[in-house]
C-alpha cells in the first residue's frame, strides 16, 4: 500500500464514521457539527485528486457559509427534541431499508472484482502551468454551459418557491397598502379647526 493510497483510506474512514454521526446524532448542534467534519475530510480527499479549487470551495463555501448558518439556524431555535424521537420507530423499517439498499449499491459499485478500479490508472502528473480554476471554467462554460444554465434555473425557481411558501399572509399582521398611502389627500387626513384666541383674564 502507498502513502496516497494509506491516506485516502484514512480520509475515506472519517468521512464515512462522520456521516453516520450525522444521521445518528440526536443533538442537532453535534449532527452539524460532524458534518462540518464531513466536508473537511471530503476536501482533502478532493486534494488528493489534485482538485485544489474543489476542495478550496468546498471549505470555504459549506464549511465557511452554510454551516455557520445552520449552526446559527439550529442554536437559535428552541428545537423540542423529545418531540423529535417520537416518530422514530415508525420510520425505522423504511429508513433502514432505503439504508440497506444504498449499502449494496455502495459495495456493487465500489467493489474492484466489478468495477475494475484495480487497473484504473492514477491521475497523471500535472504540468507546471495548469490551473484548476481556469480547466474547470472552460468546461463549465463551453462543454456543460447548458446544463449549467438549467441547474441555475432549476436553483432560482427553488429559491421563489421557499420564499413563496414562507412568507404567507397572517390574520393578526397589519397590512399596510402602498397605493392608498400614495392616493391619500392631505384634506382627507388633516383636519384644520380654527379657534378664537382668549385671553386669560389677570385677577
Amino acid at each position: 500500500m502507498t502513502f496516497s493510497e494509506f491516506v485516502f483510506y484514512f480520509f475515506a474512514a472519517i468521512l464515512v464514521l462522520s456521516a453516520l454521526g450525522v444521521i445518528t446524532s440526536r443533538n442537532p448542534v453535534h449532527a452539524a457539527l460532524l458534518l462540518v467534519l464531513a466536508f473537511c475530510t471530503s476536501a482533502a480527499i478532493w486534494m488528493l485528486l489534485q482538485a485544489e479549487f474543489l476542495a478550496i470551495t468546498l471549505v470555504l463555501v459549506y464549511v465557511g457559509a452554510v454551516m455557520v448558518l445552520f449552526l446559527f439556524v439550529v442554536m437559535m431555535l428552541d428545537i423540542n427534541m423529545a418531540r423529535l424521537r417520537e416518530g422514530f420507530w415508525s420510520y425505522l423499517p423504511l429508513g433502514g431499508l432505503v439504508a440497506a439498499l444504498l449499502v449494496a449499491e455502495m459495495v456493487i459499485v465500489l467493489g474492484g472484482r466489478y468495477a475494475g478500479f484495480h487497473d484504473m490508472p492514477g491521475p497523471p502528473p500535472l504540468p507546471a502551468g495548469y490551473s484548476n480554476t481556469k480547466e474547470l471554467g472552460r468546461l463549465v462554460y463551453t462543454e456543460y454551459v447548458y446544463p449549467f444554465e438549467i441547474a441555475a434555473v432549476i436553483l432560482l425557481v427553488a429559491i421563489v418557491s421557499a420564499i413563496a411558501l414562507t412568507l404567507r399572509r397572517r390574520k393578526e399582521s397589519k397590512y399596510i397598502d402602498p397605493a392608498r398611502q400614495v392616493a391619500a389627500r392631505a384634506s382627507e387626513r388633516v383636519r384644520i379647526v380654527k379657534m378664537p384666541v382668549e385671553k386669560k383674564e389677570q385677577e
